[in-house]
């Protein structure tokens, strides 16, 4: 499973961020997840005021 950011969604908030247990998403130019890190729980999907999160197979 990956977690997928839609940035043209997302607004920087850091919602997400503050949420994540694997401390995987860093807001810089736009959101990233970083693969090594993210254990696709889904809390930052779940958490976005947005809709910018997916968690995909």
């Amino acid at each position: 499973m990956m977690t997928i950011v839609d940035n043209d969604k997302c607004d920087e908030c850091g919602t997400c961020v503050s949420v994540c247990p694997a401390n995987a998403l860093v807001i810089g130019a736009g959101l990233t997840v970083s693969p090594k890190e993210c254990t696709s729980c889904g809390i930052c999907a779940r958490v976005c005021p947005f809709g910018a999160l997916s968690v995909r197979q």
